[in-house]
């Protein structure tokens, strides 16, 4: 496994609509490891394949929800004395991944992107869908999904067709995130 680069905007890679995957073998594997070791590096919940430059319809996401089944372990910074739950890792992987029905009712999360760092905004999504996708194995699954799941799946899924989540923004808005980014990194 390694930790790859994630592409960040105005990578024009970033545009690319993905391919279908039609080969379920070691190498297909081998990316999905390293979506997650780069996923995880970064602190993110989701990331699509051609954040790292692969443009197949692959797409990893964990949302990390705390075991309050466990004990409550120190938080491990030595300054905050908080007890803190162990996460629970939830690696859901997405393969060919397609929505079948997207709901009428809308949902608005502050959504924010590995390849937009330090960005965030409003997108309003459809809040349940229905999605098709293969797993690792190229099995084929469908199920309802909604929440946060629902939100982050269709944030991946527009990765594979090219589009940004900035892109859902008014120009004015995607305007100055754009330059709010470019002042970050300037300061950087």
């Amino acid at each position: 496994m390694a930790i790859r680069e994630i592409l960040e905007v105005p990578d024009p890679r970033l545009k690319t609509v993905s391919e279908p995957v039609t080969e379920f073998d070691d190498e297909l594997k081998l990316l999905v490891d390293d979506m997650f070791e780069t996923m995880y590096a970064a602190h993110g919940i989701g990331l699509a394949a051609i954040q790292v430059g692969v443009p197949k319809r692959v797409l990893v996401i964990d949302l990390q929800r705390p075991d309050e089944t466990a004990e409550p372990e120190d938080c491990g910074d030595g300054e905050c004395g908080h007890k803190h739950y162990p996460v629970i890792n939830e690696k859901l992987v997405f393969i060919n991944p397609e929505i079948l029905a997207p709901a009428d009712e809308m949902a608005a999360y502050q959504e924010g992107c590995l390849s937009v760092p330090d960005i965030y905004a409003d997108v309003e999504r459809p809040a349940t869908c229905r999605v098709r996708y293969q797993d690792l194995d190229g099995n084929s699954h469908e199920e309802d999904i909604e929440g946060m799941l629902a939100t982050c799946l269709q944030h991946e899924m527009d990765h594979l067709e090219g589009i940004l989540f900035i892109d859902h923004l008014s120009k004015l808005k995607r305007k100055m995130a754009l330059k709010k980014l470019e002042k970050l990194r300037r300061a950087a």
